[in-house]
């Protein structure tokens, strides 16, 4: 195998990426005989067969799939090496990928554009998902940062903090709870709640909230995604909900939700900017850290709407 090139390491990551060799082409830049020719250098140097060619696509075989993993091994390692060599150079262009948890999506605007004044020669992409996909791609590195509630910890990490959110209990503004002062968890506990999925820290940290009640955190609950469908039950009258006040604060100054004045609420948490601890912190991920540092009460919403 000592004549295998990353050239055609590339060429079979695309082709497994796309499926055809005439979509793994046009990613690359290459005719599709050019890249058929490649990986049969690569099976002949290699010895064996690494691709099934079906009707519907190009599936790797056992041996393939070892090969495949060997080649994003060196792909990790080719881009560690120009991580090291950017922060050598303090290099503060080029591009950031960027994950995010979804309630990043009600300040997501304001700080992308914030970045972008600041930082022109720098190229923010933000992939907003749910906390699980958000922190499966940063095993996966497909993203260089996540902003997040709380930082994962089956995966060893930097964790930065650069703002506060609240969470907070809302209600239809007409509810005969809204107005008063002091709610105890025991007036709340038979109330119905819409609440987020088991992966979120918001569904985490209500579960944690009304532990005290027994069972009381296993129901009566409608289980809902995202926190758009969930404001518009509670304002349809459908139950309570449990979730960040800044995903409220603009129905609650419209008059359209109320926040309960309930005992031990709000629940003060923060937010993080987290990276792995393998890969080189490159000026331009510091650049976007020091900046959500520096800047975030500019653009993280009013923690508690009045």
């Amino acid at each position: 195998m000592k004549n295998i090139s990353f050239r055609q390491l590339r060429s079979l990551l695309a082709i497994e990426s796309h499926g055809k060799i005439v979509e793994a082409a046009k990613v690359l830049g290459l005719t599709a005989p050019a890249v058929t020719l490649q990986l049969k250098q690569l099976e002949a140097e290699a010895g064996v067969q690494l691709f099934e060619r079906m009707a519907h696509g190009m599936y790797p075989t056992e041996a393939g799939r070892a090969v495949l993993s060997a080649a994003r091994d060196i792909e990790d390692r080719l881009q560690l090496l120009v991580d090291e060599i950017n922060a050598f150079k303090g290099v503060k262009r080029g591009r950031i990928l960027v994950g995010a948890v979804s309630t990043v999506r009600y300040f997501a605007k304001q700080m992308q554009t914030a970045f972008a004044n600041e930082f022109p020669d720098i190229d923010l992409e933000l992939v907003i998902d749910r906390r699980t996909e958000t922190i499966e791609r940063l095993k996966n590195r497909a993203i260089d940062i996540a902003l997040v509630g709380r930082p994962p910890r089956d995966i060893s990490v930097r964790a930065a903090i650069f703002g506060e959110h609240t969470l907070v209990v809302v209600a239809p503004p007409h509810h005969p709870l809204v107005g008063k002062h002091g709610i105890s968890k025991a007036d709340i506990a038979s109330e119905h709640f819409i609440v987020r999925g088991s992966g979120s820290s918001t569904r985490i940290w209500f579960e944690r909230f009304m532990a005290e009640i027994p069972g009381r955190a296993a129901g009566p609950n409608t289980e809902m995604e995202p926190v758009e469908d969930i404001k518009r039950a509670v304002m349809a009258d459908t139950g309570l909900a449990f979730l960040a006040a800044h995903s409220v604060a603009e129905e609650v100054r419209a008059g359209k939700l109320a926040i309960l004045d309930v005992e031990g609420l709000p629940i003060r948490r923060q937010w993080f900017a987290v990276s792995r601890t393998d890969r080189a912190m490159t000026p331009v991920m510091s650049a976007f850290q020091d900046f959500l540092t520096r800047h975030s009460g500019e653009f993280l919403p009013e923690a508690l709407p009045s």
